[in-house]
């Protein structure tokens, strides 16, 4: 599409904003009529009215991301092995990939909806059980959510400002940490990102297809993470209905088709599993009621905002409160806890939101221009609220959301500040901008002290001589502007490039991880036991260290060993159940080496809350031994250490009361059946937390099974047959 500038408005000069009138007849594309260019060339020419750069340049953002995000990409193994076990249990059950069954005995689902799965699962019936087909398939969701931003701010901004946007998202930690992991996140930003650029493309022209598609780019994210998909509803409702160049009753009934679609493209999935008789379906993991709409609205839905979330470990605090899963309040996403990983450049994103809805203020109602900062900006700023406020579960992974709108809000800005810049107060605003990101780039880095030291210093000097080359950027030549602008851009990205960089180098395991090096998100809440202090990714306090270890408040026992921010028990060089060594730096403060968790919580190789076990060469050879026999080799508590053996073994292990071992499934009643009918071979000792819920089933088939099964001994872990009663 020609890019063109808005009529301009009384008191507006004609560089107000980008884009035709939407009430003017299109204008013929340049070039009509003539031959069109070869493919190959049409790709990397681009647009005929583009610079001879700027399609190189995306091409080349495109590469590098790609190639930076592929990086060491199996250093983090099976990264979540919740997922990862999913992952495997669909590649081999159709019925368990459509449920998102957690094993192929399909016993119960992970406690999402299965979307985000489903890429990774035929990644994996594709090219077999590894770390790279896991993963993989989230790295091109990043790299297209990078070309999905650059394609939405380059519609009505400048080459650069595009590019700008897109480099902006590849370089934020937390993005850089997410599209190389295998939680939900990814496909979540991925389709919001899809939806906001529709939405503007259909405020453009008015019509019905784009905003259509919109809706189901909202409801398929529904079914990666559910209720999360709808946080930038009301922005993007409001912002059509609005300024959409067509009459409000069209508006309105446009409006209501959009809905419907993403009642479709989110609901069939839920209608049908909601009508599945449940007798003959997977337990439906999280809900306290076998029921997906009571996960959405409870543990995934309202829970998350005021903490009541039923079988969860813990809640927040309310607003301004601390809790175990941080302080909330309206610094949230700038604190010790969130700030690295996300708000880098939110300072100058906020800073340039504004400064777009002033440039913007006396525009037309159907300014495409204005109706793009209220896209992306509304989402960004909506998103930033809830999770600001959330008193319920909440990981600083999540803040990956925000990583698109504020790219592209900060793409925008800066692209219509610069065409502006010969305004006196668009330069000042721009250099504002650029001192904001440079001033929090060097609290940000200052609060990790010890890493890159140096680094905080030429991004504050560099980005206040930068602003000062920028104020006067509309009186001096266009190429002292321009190398002002260059060195601006490089102080405010030099903090978050150096936490992408360090993200990119190392592993990342677990339930709860963060991006950037080791003490850059410390999680603050509720003291723990003996070697308190925060911890990495959640919970407060810690647990006493172990010999050979250092514990949680940085006092060695024993011989040196790897370091274990939390003092929570690791395994040192042990093998865990994805195939790492738990023997390098846990830079997250969990156990086991690497960033999150791996390696097993205690003796036994058990692997509890935060990730899978370690399981032994002992282990798995008892686990696989008549194998085929069962429907189940063995039933674990908690979904997490089920999950390390079964992805050690490549056999379903049931997770006794799901993820948190609090779900009521299966029933004590339905456990006997199962091993009265020899459907389960063996009971792993240990386990996950198996508390927080309203059952108790977790515990009762517990003690059954250790008062009537004799122990068997594997390693150093145990077993339970259950084939092998002691009365026997």
């Amino acid at each position: 599409m020609t890019t063109h500038f808005d009529q301009p408005t009384a008191g507006q000069g004609n560089t107000a904003a980008w884009g035709p009138p939407p009430t003017a007849p299109p204008a013929a594309a340049p070039g009509a009529g003539e031959p069109r260019q070869p493919l190959a060339r049409g790709l990397w020419r681009g647009r005929p009215e583009d610079p001879r750069w700027a399609r190189p340049a995306l091409l080349g953002l495109l590469a590098a991301t790609l190639v930076l995000y592929l990086y060491d990409l199996s250093a983090s193994g099976y990264a979540n092995s919740f997922y990862s076990a999913a992952v495997q249990a669909g590649s081999t059950s159709w019925k368990a990939f459509f449920f998102g069954s957690l094993d192929a005995g399909n016993a119960i689902t992970v406690d999402k909806p299965p979307a985000s799965l489903w890429p990774m699962e035929l990644s994996v019936r594709i090219f077999g059980l590894h770390s790279w087909a896991i993963l993989a398939p989230e790295v091109l969701m990043g790299v297209a959510t990078v070309a999905v931003v650059h394609a939405g701010v380059r519609r009505r901004f400048s080459p650069a400002a595009g590019l700008i946007a897109g480099a902006v998202l590849a370089l934020t930690p937390v993005a850089a940490l997410m599209f190389r992991f295998n939680n939900p996140d990814a496909m979540l930003a991925l389709l919001m990102s899809v939806a906001c650029y529709l939405v503007v493309r259909a405020v453009e022209d008015g019509r019905t297809k784009w905003l259509v598609w919109a809706g189901v780019a909202i409801g398929f994210a529904f079914l990666a993470k559910t209720l999360q998909a709808f946080l930038i509803l009301p922005p993007l409702a409001v912002v059509y209905a609005v300024c959409a160049p067509v009459p409000l009753r069209k508006r309105f009934g446009q409006l209501a088709v959009a809905t419907l679609a993403l009642v479709v493209s989110g609901g069939w999935w839920v209608a049908i599993v909601e009508l599945w008789p449940a007798s003959s379906r997977p337990y439906i993991g999280g809900s306290q009621n076998n029921s997906f709409l009571e996960l959405t609205f409870g543990y995934n839905g309202l829970g998350r905002l005021n903490g009541e979330e039923t079988g969860s470990v813990g809640g927040g605090g309310g607003a301004g409160g601390t809790g175990m899963w941080g302080e909330t309040g309206w610094d949230r996403m700038f604190n010790s806890e969130v700030g690295g990983q996300i708000s880098w450049l939110l300072p100058a994103a906020l800073i340039l939101l504004v400064a777009g809805l002033v440039a913007t203020r006396r525009s037309k109602r159907t300014s495409v221009t204005r109706a793009s900062f209220l896209v992306w900006g509304g989402s960004l700023l909506m998103t930033m609220v809830v999770f600001s406020y959330m008193a319920g579960i909440f990981h600083q992974y999540y803040t990956v959301a925000l990583a698109p709108y504020l790219a592209a809000v900060t793409g925008m800005g800066a692209g219509l500040l610069w065409e502006k810049r010969q305004e006196l107060w668009a330069s000042i605003t721009l250099a504002a901008s650029v001192v904001a990101a440079a001033a929090w780039g060097y609290v940000l880095l200052n609060r990790t002290s010890d890493y890159l030291p140096w680094l905080k210093w030429p991004v504050l000097i560099g980005g206040l001589a930068a602003a000062l080359g920028l104020i006067f950027a509309g009186r001096v030549s266009r190429r002292l502007a321009l190398g002002a602008a260059a060195v601006g851009l490089v102080a405010a990205l030099a903090g978050p490039t150096a936490y992408t960089l360090s993200t990119l180098q190392q592993g990342h395991t677990g339930s709860i991880v963060t991006a950037g090096p080791a003490g850059a998100s410390v999680m603050g809440g509720r003291g723990g036991g003996p070697g308190g202090g925060g911890m990495r990714g959640g919970f407060g306090g810690g647990m006493p260290g172990r010999p050979g270890q250092q514990n949680g408040n940085g006092t060695a026992q024993g011989r040196q060993g790897p370091q274990n921010g939390n003092g929570l028990p690791g395994l040192p060089g042990q093998q865990n159940g994805n195939g790492s060594t738990g023997d390098r730096q846990n830079g997250n403060g969990f156990p086991g080496g690497g960033r999150m968790g791996e390696g097993g919580m205690g003796a036994g190789g058990v692997g509890g809350l935060l990730n899978g076990a370690s399981v032994s060469a002992e282990a798995r050879k008892l686990l696989e031994t008549d194998a085929s026999e069962y429907t189940w080799v063995a039933a674990s508590i908690g979904s997490q250490n089920a999950a390390g053996y079964q992805l050690a073994t490549g056999d379903p292990v049931m997770a006794v009361g799901g993820f948190n071992g609090t779900d009521p499934s299966p029933t004590l009643a339905q456990f006997k059946k199962y091993v009265e009918e020899g459907r389960i071979h063996y009971f792993i000792a240990g386990g996950g937390m198996g508390r927080g819920g309203n059952s108790g089933t977790s515990s009762r088939i517990s003690s059954w099974i250790e008062s009537n099964f004799k122990k068997v001994t594997a390693g150093s872990a145990t077993f339970y047959d259950l084939t092998k009663k002691t009365s026997d």
